[in-house]
């Protein structure tokens, strides 16, 4: 078997489709299923089970998937590093929103300016597309809020947060001297898609307490909540960092609500299995310090 043979069943992994996997690899479909069957009948197990112009992964095809991506990695790696080697190879960092937006630019500059002949290339997204993203080596490490549900990712918390209700300056929840989840839940909500950190903060609190949500809204944009949230249609739950800017200037105002679960790390996750190179070992050491620091 070879390397070619490996991409093959990579990409039809990943695109569950010989034709997407044949487009995206710029081959004839027919090549694409021959080099499926030959790892087939090479390790005497079937990969993809095949029902109705549909394939399925079966077991076998789960386990092969994991060898198969690292070895492609490793490989994809040497050729990429040794003609550069060190300095010069582009440093693949993904980013929830929130850290993309307020900690990650600053990073990215302390961090060009140490090392200018690096080469950062960055995705921002919400953490359950990052995880995703690590997962499948499109990333060499990332930085997100919470932590990874996936046992093949490593975590390392670096920074804290907390997620805040907000809701208009004239909410009436404003005037209440103690304002319970119950009295959060009764309001309607807008917010961020799911997968983000606030969206999952807000609705672990409520089916833990089995209380109900009316979701009005739902936006990737944190700045077309916060608008909506100010002119009263609804409230949020958004990271404190992400709103700063809306609270400071009062257009907002933070909910007088507090719980441990909606307290978040800020965290760097990579694959257990991924070789980190000098320069992905800088930049997580940088943020360690900045996170010491903060």
């Amino acid at each position: 078997m070879t390397l070619r043979h490996l991409r093959i069943f990579v990409a039809v992994y990943q695109e569950r489709s010989i034709t997407k996997a044949s487009d995206r690899l710029h081959l004839a479909q027919p090549s694409v299923s021959l080099a499926i069957r030959e790892l087939e009948e090479n390790y005497k197990i079937r990969l993809f089970e095949r029902f109705s112009r549909r394939i399925f992964i079966t077991e076998q095809g789960e386990q092969l998937y994991d060898y198969a991506l690292h070895i492609i990695s490793l490989f994809d790696e040497m050729e990429e590093k040794i003609p550069a080697w060190k300095q010069s190879a582009t440093l693949r960092i993904g980013s929830s929103v929130t850290i993309g937006n307020f900690l990650l630019p600053s990073l990215i500059q302390q961090y060009t300016m140490q090392y200018p002949s690096a080469s950062p290339k960055v995705t921002i997204n919400n953490s359950g597309f990052i995880e995703e993203a690590v997962l499948n080596n499109q990333l060499d490490f990332a930085l997100v809020e919470g932590t990874p549900q996936h046992n093949q990712i490593i975590s390392e918390p670096f920074l804290e947060d907390r997620i805040c209700f907000i809701s208009s300056p004239k909410h009436p929840l404003l005037k209440k001297t103690d304002v319970s989840l119950k009295d959060i839940s009764a309001c309607p909500f807008v917010l961020r898609e799911k997968g983000s950190a606030g969206r999952e903060a807000a609705e672990d609190l409520m089916n833990y307490s089995q209380l109900p949500m009316t979701i009005l809204w739902e936006s990737v944009s944190t700045q077309s909540l916060v608008r909506a949230v100010s002119r009263n249609i609804g409230i949020s739950a958004l990271p404190c960092l992400l709103v700063a800017e809306a609270l400071n200037q009062g257009t907002v105002s933070c909910i007088p609500f507090d719980a441990p679960a909606l307290h978040r790390s800020f965290s760097i996750i990579y694959h257990q299995n991924k070789y980190l190179t000098e320069n992905a070992r800088r930049f997580m050491e940088m943020c360690r310090s900045f996170g010491a620091e903060t």
